[in-house]
């Protein structure tokens, strides 16, 4: 009977785990499809339909595909590395704080972006390599501080302190260059999706491509890791190396995002805790927590358009506005559960 019980309790969570999964693609799809239709043309669903068909006139199509589509698409695929990246952070610290706004690998990747441009006048790619390279140095030095412990609180301040400190060299290096690029770099760190194109969205979507199943591959280790680093290793898991590709996984997937958008707060804080509720999932649910990062994202872009039309806000400012909230609340929880 019990042998009976556990499977159907497995076969329960199994379904709701998938259902969860098709419930986040089909919000992100719809999501999408609003977005296609709202602006300062607006369009219906079927004019949308016949932009992408190729039926639609010439104005339709330039605003669809030339205007809309790759914007969508680069939150779509943006929030998307990031809910994977915040999936593969706090299952690797075993924290629900754990998300790289709050460590400080996003701001990392931020210096390591305007390094690139401020100093080496780097192209796309220079800005995508210095915030990988930032990403990972900036988790390296929390891990130096933390030497090794993963406590709730200890790895927050650790982060908040890495945070502040490089939020201040960024700042030197705004101060340091000239008018011009001072205020593309500051207007770049709000976190905007404005003015952006197709090779943005090609380059995170290849990023996703290949980093998302290794993410996937690696989750299903560090599943094995949740039970301890003793019992992991007598299932064959090697430890350290799991751990290392793990995080380099991660630290790409944020440092391309960040390379494409800017650095965006809280979506990959809140993306897979979000995600996990959906589908009742116990492990780090990448795939759910990417979907639910492309649907944030998104409705926040979405949000900052719409809300005060015609002015708008950076999609990076409506996150951080509801993803404070989320922080605090959760830091609640935290502090109430004793942790």
């Amino acid at each position: 009977m019990t042998v009976l019980r556990t499977g159907g309790v497995s076969l329960r969570f199994r379904r709701r785990a998938v259902a969860g999964v098709l419930v986040l693609a089909a919000a992100a799809v719809v999501l999408a499809a609003v977005a296609l239709t709202l602006g300062d043309f607006p369009l219906s669903l079927s004019q949308v339909v016949g932009a992408l068909t190729g039926t639609g006139s010439r104005a339709q199509q330039y605003v669809v595909v030339g205007l809309r589509l790759p914007r969508v698409a680069l939150a779509l695929v943006v929030g998307a590395a990031l809910g994977v990246a915040g999936a593969v952070f706090q299952s690797l610290a075993r924290n629900d704080l754990a998300s790289p706004d709050l460590l400080g690998f996003t701001t990392g990747a931020a210096t390591g972006a305007l390094v690139a441009i401020v100093l080496a006048g780097g192209g796309p790619v220079g800005t995508t390599v210095g915030a990988v390279v930032g990403t990972l140095v900036a988790a390296l030095v929390v891990q130096a501080l933390l030497g090794g412990a993963v406590g709730g609180y200890r790895l927050v301040l650790v982060g908040i302190g890495v945070n502040a400190v490089l939020a201040a060299l960024n700042n030197f290096l705004i101060l340091r260059t000239d008018l011009q690029t001072a205020v593309a770099a500051q207007s770049w760190l709000v976190g905007t999706l404005n003015g952006r194109g197709w090779g943005q969205v090609v380059a995170v979507g290849v990023a996703l491509v290949v980093l998302v199943p290794l993410a996937v591959a690696g989750s299903r280790r560090l599943d094995l890791l949740g039970m301890g680093d003793d019992m992991a290793r007598g299932l064959g898991v090697d430890v350290a190396r799991t751990r290392v590709a793990v995080l380099l996984v991660g630290v790409a997937l944020v440092g391309v995002a960040t390379a494409a958008v800017g650095p965006v707060a809280f979506v990959a804080l809140a993306a897979p805790q979000l995600a996990r509720r959906v589908t009742g999932a116990t492990g780090p649910g990448t795939v759910a927590a990417g979907l639910m990062g492309a649907a944030l994202l998104l409705a926040g872009d979405v949000l900052g358009q719409r809300l005060a039309a015609p002015t708008q806000f950076p999609a990076g400012t409506m996150t951080a506005a509801v993803g404070g909230l989320y922080l605090v609340w959760l830091l609640g929880r935290e502090w109430r559960a004793g942790r």
